[in-house]
């Protein structure tokens, strides 16, 4: 397949779902809560509806496997050489909080690795998306659009930090890399930044699943960088348990200490 040519419409409809998404972020939503208490708007239910439609209208014959779109089976995925990952609204913590950094996120997963990724930031105005091997791209709140690519190392290591998610282990983690600074980011944009060249390294050692980060990852490894688990081998994906082992993400430079 093409990517190149069907990532144009991908991008529509990663757009007509962060309107919808950034609608009801200005809006007085309500909040619930899943059975492992995380939680849910009515942006995630509305953009996973707006983005089905879109890319079934894209490619009818891929599947499609959403946060928001109940469990499929194993023994029906695992079938699956090639499959869109979805996560409608990556972030709920801060859509709910309201500091801006969520994110719509969009993938196209072929053989276990992410090709293809779209990432729109709705209340930012910013967008990302990039084709592995044909380079990444990032649309600024002007509209301008921009290539991107990871920034050459330097002795100060910027380094992505959750503000959600800042555990003792990832303390030491960091601590570990000597001269550092950090950079706030939430949601998938934590990998975005070092894809534009403005962070270095996020190492995550915490839970996530693949929709978390399918679509970012795309982006990152277009723009030159890479996510590896801790062992140094890459971040798969179509596994039959979704969630993802620890990881580190980072421009080319690194690689796990033996």
């Amino acid at each position: 397949m093409h990517y190149s040519s069907i990532l144009p419409d991908v991008i529509k409809v990663a757009d007509a779902a962060s309107e919808k998404v950034l609608h009801i972020y200005q809006s007085d939503f309500k909040v619930s809560y899943k059975a492992d208490d995380s939680p849910i708007t009515a942006a995630d239910t509305a953009a996973h509806d707006i983005i089905i439609h879109g890319l079934r209208s894209i490619s009818r014959d891929i599947p499609i496997l959403s946060e928001e779109g109940g469990d499929i089976p194993w023994e029906e995925r695992k079938h699956w050489r090639r499959f869109w990952l979805v996560d409608p609204v990556d972030g709920t913590k801060d859509f709910t909080q309201r500091t801006g950094e969520f994110t719509v996120n969009i993938a196209m997963i072929e053989d276990g690795q992410p090709v293809m990724g779209v990432v729109i930031a709705p209340a930012l105005k910013e967008a990302f998306w990039g084709i592995v091997g044909e380079g990444a791209y990032m649309r600024d709140r002007t509209g301008r659009v921009h290539h991107i690519r990871v920034a050459e190392p330097k002795p100060l290591k910027r380094v992505v930090a959750s503000k959600n998610h800042l555990n003792e282990e990832t303390r030491a983690f960091i601590e570990a890399l000597g001269e550092h600074e950090l950079v706030q980011a939430g949601s998938s944009l934590k990998l975005c930044r070092i894809a534009e060249g403005h962070a270095d390294i996020y190492p995550r050692l915490g839970p996530t699943s693949e929709w978390d980060t399918g679509a970012a990852q795309a982006v990152l490894m277009a723009a030159g960088g890479k996510v590896q688990t801790l062992d140094g081998e890459p971040l798969n994906y179509g596994k039959q348990n979704v969630l993802n082992p620890y990881f580190v993400a980072s421009g080319s430079w690194y690689s796990p200490r033996p």
